[in-house]
């Protein structure tokens, strides 16, 4: 691995799919989705990788049948009571972004708490996109920089982000063989490198993160610009 990328966001797609194929309700793929994801934690805080977020509940699940949101919603409360000590222990600081008023009180509680203990480690920073979207994010920060009086530069607009104080993702993977960004992060990503993998996320390893890394080290960002040996010809 020559260098890594500052930022990579992941949408962990394909639990649903790993568990039909297996003839297994969707709750166990969700919950061998929470294993993938905790291998890949680990192994993004391991290598350097200085910002890891994921994908974890859209705006839109809510649409999901109530039983599979309870059960989501479940595996959540597992991991952050699970995964408290392991992630202070590795000087993992986690975040989460989204919307807050339609999670439970007892939701908010632990995530305040994890938050409060985390906040100055100094290893990987852990974004959890949680009850989020990526329109519901851009109107929410036009509204906010609205009400507050400022023009809407681009400069201004972005610290009405929830990712204010995050860098752009470099790096965008999205696993299960879909081809589309799914509202998630539509500001943040403008310039970001795509991997598309066909693995479903629950078997998704730290060998395919690599390769997604290693794809991404042999592009060349441009930014809008051009290829710098046309610069030179």
């Amino acid at each position: 691995m020559t260098s890594l990328p500052n930022h990579i966001a992941i949408i962990m797609d394909g639990n649903g799919r790993w568990a039909k194929a297996r003839r297994l309700p969707r709750t166990a793929g969700h919950k061998k989705g929470v294993e993938a994801t905790k291998k890949i934690v680990t192994h993004a805080g391991e290598i350097g990788l200085p910002y890891l977020t994921l994908y974890a509940f859209s705006t839109e699940n809510w649409a999901r049948p109530v039983d599979e949101i309870n059960d989501l919603m479940a595996l959540l409360r597992f991991y952050l009571k699970s995964e408290t000590a392991e992630l202070l222990k590795n000087n993992v600081r986690l975040r989460v972004i989204g919307r807050r008023d339609r999670l439970s009180k007892d939701i908010i509680d632990m995530i305040e708490n994890i938050e409060e203990k985390s906040k100055d480690n100094t290893g990987l920073n852990l974004s959890i996109c949680l009850d989020y979207g990526g329109r519901e994010e851009i109107l929410n920060a036009v509204n906010t920089a609205i009400k507050n009086g400022h023009a809407v530069t681009e400069e201004a607009f972005s610290q009405y982000l929830y990712t204010f104080d995050i860098p752009d993702p470099d790096l965008l993977i999205r696993t299960s063989g879909e081809y589309r960004i799914s509202n998630f992060l539509l500001w943040q990503c403008t310039y970001s490198e795509l991997y598309f993998s066909d693995i479903l996320w629950p078997d998704f390893t730290a060998d395919e993160f690599d390769n997604a890394i290693q794809s991404y080290n042999q592009r060349e960002r441009r930014f809008g610009g051009i290829d710098k040996k046309e610069s030179k010809a």
